[in-house]
């Protein structure tokens, strides 16, 4: 039976409940996976950095995708590995660590969101509007998407965690395997409507607006596309569009399985490891679809191979 102790600075978490004979393979699963999310996350950056040609707005705004993948993930996966090798009387986090990591797991979640509405809106200037596509998106343009991006996640996230730090709190167990803001305020024995009813219209309004953009955005990409005969035109709009929907959609139902999955308590360890791969999948795939599609990288990528090869020959 859980503690109850008045506004403890210390809280246990519940974890993952994993049988014993399969916590090593877990723990090398989480392992590989977050030195891969690294290791491709960080590649793509620095591509995009040193390679001018690449210096365009689409890529500038996608590499906003690659930063929050690395901070959604090294705020998680860590701490998991970690607790992964503890007994459960072990799992203890300070009150005030498990605010911040509620803070950055919300915020990776909703700057996904907004990094993706901000692209759709390149991909909508640059195949509904191609002759002013370099006067639209400036560099000054580009930095005003991505502080809008990255600003509106903090504001709307840092309401939802301001909610619940004000809150009391008579429980000390966190039903997670990491810290979320639901965990959080389900500590308090105090009246937490105003904290559902927030919770539950950012939840509608982040989907909305999300959702919204993207719909909108490719109908009017359709349109032209359906309208114009222009061959050229078309093949871009289909390369371009499908990788970033491909992630966008990964995105959406990895995020939803969530949601949904909060509504059913019987399902608590599938909604732990789905919180997990929220992390994981999206993170791993992103570089790889972009990577896969986008010829500026893969004619980067395929001088950088040659010119190594020529070197180690010589």
């Amino acid at each position: 039976m859980e503690n109850e102790t008045f506004n403890s600075v210390t809280l246990q978490l519940e974890g993952l409940k994993v049988i014993e004979t399969s916590v090593y393979p877990v723990f090398l699963f989480f392992l590989f996976s977050y030195l891969f999310i690294m290791i491709l996350n960080i590649a793509i950056i620095v591509l995009v950095w040193i390679d001018k040609s690449l210096h365009q707005p689409m890529y500038l705004l996608f590499c906003n995708l690659p930063v929050n993948d690395i901070f959604g993930n090294s705020t998680v996966l860590p701490r998991l590995l970690s607790d992964l090798l503890k007994p459960q009387s072990e799992l203890i986090i300070g009150y005030y660590e498990c605010v911040v990591q509620a803070f950055c797991t919300h915020m990776f979640g909703t700057t996904s969101h907004t990094v993706l509405m901000i692209m759709a809106f390149d991909r909508y200037v640059a195949i509904c509007n191609p002759l002013r596509y370099s006067v639209i998106m400036t560099n000054r343009m580009v930095v005003k998407l991505t502080i809008s991006a990255w600003g509106s996640a903090l504001v709307l996230v840092g309401i939802l965690l301001g909610l619940t730090v004000r809150l009391n709190r008579c429980r000390t167990l966190i039903t997670n395997p990491y810290c979320d803001n639901a965990s959080l305020f389900k500590l308090s024995c105090e009246n937490v409507v105003i904290n559902n009813i927030y919770g539950l219209t950012f939840t509608v309004v982040l989907l909305t607006a999300s959702i919204g953009s993207i719909v909108l955005t490719y109908a009017r990409i359709t349109m032209v596309c359906l309208t114009s005969r222009n061959k050229s035109l078309n093949s871009k709009a289909l390369k371009t569009c499908s990788t970033h929907l491909v992630v966008y959609l990964i995105m959406l139902f990895c995020g939803i399985l969530i949601i949904v999955l909060h509504r059913f308590p019987q399902y608590s360890d599938q909604r732990k490891m789905s919180a997990i791969l929220f992390h994981i999948i999206p993170c791993s795939l992103n570089p790889i679809i972009y990577g896969v599609q986008s010829k500026e990288i893969k004619r980067f990528l395929s001088h950088a191979f040659r010119s190594r090869k020529v070197l180690s020959s010589s």
